[in-house]
């Protein structure tokens, strides 16, 4: 069955950015010149998907703001004759059909993904995390895991391998590798190093089968009162295989703020408008 629908997590305090995310989602934080969800959104469309799900919370209106019309700035551009501009904006209010539901509670990204159940109906589906933001020359990040589904018809996991000495930061899988490919035995949530059963980190994009919101049913919270996706996809293993996709690209943990900044400086660095005179800037540095 192709993957029709995604749903985007992004109920998320943004404690790692404040002050900036007092006021403003991290969601809508500039990375060059475009909210960081964008890139995400941009990067489901490019895979096929038709329907995107947001999954808000408190004041998280300029998400939605952003993606809805604005028929004063359009006016205004169009009075002036700012006619890119103009195309511009319309495109991004084009992009696709999203749907909003509201997380009431921070109670963890299984918690998250149930509140789409009924959005989602029996159908498999895309989760994309807009913290990770996947750079690709080629097929797109979550376009990788929809291959491999097609293929399997099972759940898929995109993984990374990531240093030892950051292990703990990060979901973690155990695998076998047969002919089928990496198939997934377990999965373990912030190990330390000494316990992590492998270097291949859980990053922030899933393709998984409605079976999931059964098990985050029942799964219950932890000490922080947080409900897992990875405690719920490890139950779920019992039932399903699962498989992992190293996906080719490079990943920003945009979430962290020596994550964004590389984001920043290496996306500036790849447009033809900008970056030829920022190398020549950042060359010229002498702090």
């Amino acid at each position: 069955m192709k993957i029709r629908k995604a749903v985007f997590p992004v109920a998320g305090l943004g404690t790692r950015f404040l002050p900036a995310t007092k006021a403003t989602p991290k969601e809508m934080l500039p990375l060059v010149d475009k909210p960081l969800i964008q890139y995400v959104v941009e990067e489901a469309i490019t895979a096929g998907i038709t329907e995107i799900i947001m999954v808000t919370g408190r004041n998280k209106n300029a998400i939605e703001d952003h993606f809805d019309r604005s028929v004063e700035l359009e006016l205004l551009l169009k009075g002036k004759g700012a006619t890119d501009l103009l195309n511009l904006t319309r495109k991004i209010t084009d992009m696709c059909d999203i749907s909003y539901i509201r997380q009431k509670e921070p109670k963890g990204l299984g918690h998250a993904i149930l509140r789409a159940k009924n959005l989602v109906g029996n159908e498999p589906f895309a989760v994309l995390l807009g913290d990770d933001i996947i750079y690709s020359t080629g097929k797109p990040g979550i376009a990788q895991l929809t291959d491999v589904f097609d293929k399997k018809q099972a759940p898929v996991i995109a993984v990374e391998k990531v240093p030892m000495e950051n292990i703990s930061a990060y979901g973690v899988i155990d695998y076998k590798t047969t002919e089928e490919g990496v198939e997934i035995t377990a999965l373990v949530e912030k190990p330390p190093a000494d316990e992590a059963p492998s270097d291949l980190a859980i990053i922030g994009r899933y393709i998984l089968t409605p079976e999931i919101f059964e098990y985050i049913e029942r799964t219950e919270p932890d000490a922080k009162g947080e409900i897992q996706l990875t405690t719920a996809l490890n139950a779920m293993l019992g039932s399903s295989s699962m498989f992992a996709c190293q996906f080719a690209g490079t990943r920003y943990d945009a979430g962290d703020k020596l994550g964004f900044l590389k984001a920043t400086v290496e996306f500036a660095l790849r447009r033809d408008d900008l970056g030829a005179d920022f190398r020549k800037y950042l060359k010229g540095l002498s702090l």
